[in-house]
């Protein structure tokens, strides 16, 4: 049986930086069982890569709106991401 992987490519603005949103992001993912990464961006947002199972990756993409304490999210945009290769964790890229 072929599990089914869902990839998507995430931008967040808002007051996303400087609240820890990476580190909670990073969090998030690991305790659904996602790889990927996430990285602060020169305009101010969040990008994010998240590849996981159809359920994991959709309640990624709920959660990115409620970010940590202190932060202010005010949009949430993803597309579906193609892969050329899964990553074997989820990291914070600097």
């Amino acid at each position: 049986m072929t599990v089914t992987l869902d990839a998507f490519r995430v931008r967040i603005t808002g007051g996303v930086q400087g609240v820890g949103y990476r580190a909670w992001t990073r969090g998030q993912a690991l305790q659904l069982g996602l790889t990927g990464w996430v990285r602060n961006e020169a305009d101010g947002s969040v990008s994010a890569l998240i590849i996981g199972s159809q359920g994991a990756t959709g309640s990624m993409l709920e959660r990115f709106w409620s970010g940590p304490a202190g932060s202010s999210v005010s949009d949430v945009k993803a597309e579906a991401a193609n892969l050329d290769e899964v990553p074997d964790d989820f990291r914070i890229v600097r």
